[in-house]
């Protein structure tokens, strides 16, 4: 009897030892899953969706390919993973800087800040934002898969028009033109300007002037 417990015990270690070689311990897979996409989201960014490969995103995170493909099964639920990842990073220091009241323009400028902000600390959030507008216009599998996720940016520009037009700011009909001006605006630093921070300084700092009187908002007194 005192044998068979032996070798029970002696099973279950080994077994034990199995599930901790085939699958990392949690902490240490969190922080894999953080180096793979920010690892990805640089060679997205530069080689684009066609040009990346998992073996080089794997080779740059110093892990196996094999290791990669057991935290995303293919390129595409990376690279997915990735746009969903930089959205939701961007949305949410958007939201967090203008957690205060002010008004649509003030708004406005503390995201601009803060985009140029986030562009110094690490490029590659706007210039994979700007490579993905491309990639997914060339690759239809792409632009499908993304429909079904959550918009984070679009809907946080979204909801500041929106308080906007509920406190008596910016007047309903103008609604779509505004949602559509601050599109292009923001998409348009991001597209254009991101490689140059000095040039992306100024490109915030013309858009600052063109809000201060460029937008069809009432001016609070």
């Amino acid at each position: 009897m005192g044998k068979s417990r032996a070798v029970a015990g002696s099973k279950a270690r080994a077994d034990d030892n199995v599930r901790r070689l085939g699958r990392p311990p949690a902490t240490d897979s969190i922080e894999t899953r953080r180096k793979i996409l920010e690892t990805a989201r640089r060679e997205f960014a530069v080689h684009g969706y066609e040009v990346t490969t998992n073996r080089r995103i794997a080779a740059e995170v110093g892990i196996t390919p094999a290791a990669l493909y057991h935290y995303f099964p293919s390129k595409l639920d990376l690279y997915v993973a990735v746009r969903d990842y930089t959205e939701d990073a961007v949305a949410t220091r958007f939201r967090d800087v203008t957690a205060t009241e002010g008004t649509l323009v003030d708004r406005l400028s503390i995201v601009l800040e803060e985009s140029h902000r986030m562009n110094s600390e690490d490029p590659s959030l706007a210039q994979f934002l700007g490579a993905f507008r491309i990639d997914q216009r060339r690759h239809p599998e792409l632009a499908t898969t993304i429909a079904n996720h959550p918009q984070p940016l679009a809907d946080f520009i979204v909801g500041m028009v929106d308080d906007a037009v509920s406190n008596g700011e910016v007047d309903r009909s103008d609604r779509q033109t505004i949602l559509s001006s601050i599109t292009i605006l923001l998409v348009g630093l991001s597209d254009a300007m991101s490689d140059d921070l000095r040039a992306h300084r100024r490109g915030i700092d013309a858009s600052r002037v063109l809000l201060a009187g460029g937008l069809p908002v009432r001016r609070r007194s």
